[in-house]
């Protein structure tokens, strides 16, 4: 757990920070920093799924998930938790509810969906090595830092995500760890690359809205898929 607890202290220091510089800096440059970070989200989410073995995997993932995730409504459920925060922490303020539930859930996915969050977590939990995630953390503060310049408070409450999740993950890195393959690994990391780069193009760079939090069930999806698969060439 040593390496989340880092994990979620950098996000918080990058954020307040970002806090106090966001209104120092100008509307031109924190706009073109947060493009910025839209393209290199989609980079890195180009990278993540360039890592498949089968596309068809990621794409039936993808569609189970963002059934699941409609049905669900989670992205409905995490805007939700963004206001209940929000109105627990700063109050009402003029348009301050739909920042920071951006704040929120850009930053959330961000931090979270990314195979070093998985990984780490799994490295951490077994043999108490936080190297990479040590890494993701100075990662994640300087992100934090930007995000929070121009989208606010929520991106600190993210930290919250990060424990939740990083923290299950480590305490559960055992048997997790004695069932995940390498290759369903790499399905999971390219499903997670087609979810970043969705929300890079909603959150980010604005070009369409996308419900990207509803697509987080197909990261489980896709490894279950891979094990049937295994079963059926076993047969």
């Amino acid at each position: 757990m040593i390496g989340t607890l880092i994990n979620v202290a950098a996000v918080i220091v990058g954020g307040a920070l970002g806090t106090r510089l966001g209104s120092r800096l100008p509307e031109r440059l924190s706009q073109t920093v947060v493009a910025g970070l839209g393209l290199f989200t989609v980079g890195l989410g180009l990278q993540m799924f360039l890592k498949t073995q089968n596309s068809l995997v990621v794409v039936g993932s993808l569609l189970i998930g963002a059934i699941l995730g409609e049905w669900w409504q989670i992205e409905e459920g995490l805007r939700s938790v963004g206001r209940w925060l929000e109105k627990s922490s700063a109050g009402d303020r003029p348009d301050g509810e739909t920042l920071f539930v951006r704040g929120f859930l850009a930053a959330s996915l961000v931090f979270c969906v990314g195979p070093m969050a998985i990984l780490g977590s799994i490295q951490d939990g077994l043999t108490g090595n936080f190297q990479v995630l040590a890494v993701k953390s100075i990662l994640d503060a300087f992100i934090a830092l930007a995000f929070a310049s121009t989208l606010g408070l929520g991106v600190i409450f993210s930290a919250l995500a990060v424990l939740v999740y990083q923290g299950a993950i480590t305490l559960l890195a055992a048997q997790v760890q004695s069932i995940v393959t390498p290759a369903m690994m790499n399905e999971m990391s390219a499903t997670g690359g087609i979810i970043l780069m969705g929300l890079a193009i909603s959150s980010l760079l604005e070009i369409k809205q996308i419900r990207a939090g509803n697509f987080l069930p197909a990261l489980i999806i896709a490894p279950l898929v891979v094990w049937v698969l295994t079963l059926f060439h076993a047969m």
